[in-house]
């Protein structure tokens, strides 16, 4: 598989075009951002990090029947996709509140929620990814109401897969984003699953293991996502 040119470079990750037009390469850089870019970072060893859990991440989905656009490794910082037209949105799943959701609603953090919330999100940073409805999806064309009803069935059966593994790993699974474009005319789950795009907290302590270490100052970020990573049985 031949790497070629650089199609989308974004605040944390490449990607390649190749040899392939059904076929990308996608690198995990050790950049780290919040805030809409105010805080950034170079952090050791995160691009290897992220690009090894989010491999095992999507091959625990697909095994569990979830179509992704992960093909394989190829190296510590790379993996081959498939090249999906992309869907401009976020979809969130939130099983505890946490971040966004307490400052726009005055709830407290750490509610267990109860069913679990679905949120949807517009891809656009100079807005600040704003939060959308399934209306604004289809009337502004973003996605098509058969699109969205496979996106939110998919990001359920995510979470389904997914709580119960970080549970086995005595964690919990706070919230999450997934993205998603079509591939061949299939909804398919793109982009990454790491601790980049969730929160995850011990289940006892409640000491948070995600990239709100590097939002709150609360340091050993990837020492945070490695320890995540080593209790589910990703080899780094």
């Amino acid at each position: 598989m031949e790497k070629r040119e650089l199609l989308y470079s974004g605040k944390a990750k490449s990607v390649y075009s190749t040899d392939d037009p059904d076929l990308m390469v996608l690198e995990f850089r050790n950049d780290t951002s919040a805030f809409d870019g105010k805080k950034v970072e170079q952090l050791d060893r995160k691009g290897m990090v992220n690009n090894k859990f989010n491999a095992f991440i999507m091959t625990r989905l697909a095994e569990a029947g979830i179509p992704t656009h992960f093909e394989t490794l190829l190296s510590d910082t790379e993996s081959l996709v498939k090249r999906l037209d992309m869907i401009p949105l976020e979809c969130v799943v939130r099983n505890v509140s946490a971040g966004s959701l307490c400052r726009r609603l005055g709830v407290d953090e750490g509610v267990e929620l109860d069913p679990p919330t679905f949120e949807l999100f517009l891809k656009n940073d100079a807005l600040g990814d704003p939060m959308v409805n399934e209306y604004h999806a289809r009337s502004f064309g973003w996605a098509e109401e058969s699109h969205l009803n496979r996106m939110k069935e998919l990001t359920f059966q995510v979470n389904q897969v997914l709580k119960a593994m970080f549970d086995q790993g005595g964690l919990m699974l706070v919230d999450y984003k997934l993205e998603f474009g079509l591939y061949k005319g299939e909804v398919v789950l793109g982009d990454e699953f790491s601790p980049d795009g969730c929160r995850l907290w011990d289940k006892e302590t409640r000491e948070k293991l995600d990239k709100d270490r590097f939002r709150q100052g609360l340091g050993n970020v990837v020492e945070g996502y490695e320890e995540v990573g080593r209790r589910i049985g990703v080899q780094f």
